[in-house]
């Protein structure tokens, strides 16, 4: 594996799923599984997810060294980078709160999702205050 669509299509059948490393701030490891895609971000190719509660929202926000590992049977591959936030409580300049609704749509969307109502969709990732997290590989590797 050498970059992030070919770590990615490891997913592709599983609808995006990954595990996700974060560090907690006494060093040791937090994982938990999401759903990924893959999005252009600041020119590029980023893997993306959407994410809500405290646990990783504040090790990325604190410590945003991301690990996301993606396997199918026996293959496995790696990716590893630094995490952008962006939601309501992590806000970008560039994103105002109309491009922040249409972004969470399309991480949504690239990880396979799917959504008869997207209005309801919207309330949703508004109420729960959901963070888009956006990562640029800074290194790529599995078997």
């Amino acid at each position: 594996m050498t970059n992030l669509a070919e770590a990615w299509e490891l997913s592709r059948n599983d609808s995006g799923l990954a595990v996700v490393s974060t560090l907690r701030a006494d060093l040791t490891i937090q994982a938990s599984l999401v759903n990924t895609g893959i999005i252009a971000y600041a020119g590029a190719p980023a893997l993306a997810f959407v994410t809500y509660g405290k646990v990783k929202l504040r090790n990325l926000r604190q410590r945003p060294q991301v690990t996301v590992t993606f396997r199918a049977g026996w293959q496995w591959a790696t990716v590893e980078g630094r995490a952008v936030l962006a939601g309501p409580d992590d806000p970008q300049p560039a994103l105002d709160a109309e491009r922040l609704r249409l972004l969470l749509r399309e991480i949504f969307t690239a990880a396979g999702g799917k959504h008869d109502d997207w209005s309801e969709y919207d309330r949703t990732m508004l109420t729960q205050r959901r963070a888009a997290v956006l990562i640029t590989p800074a290194r790529v590797y599995g078997n």
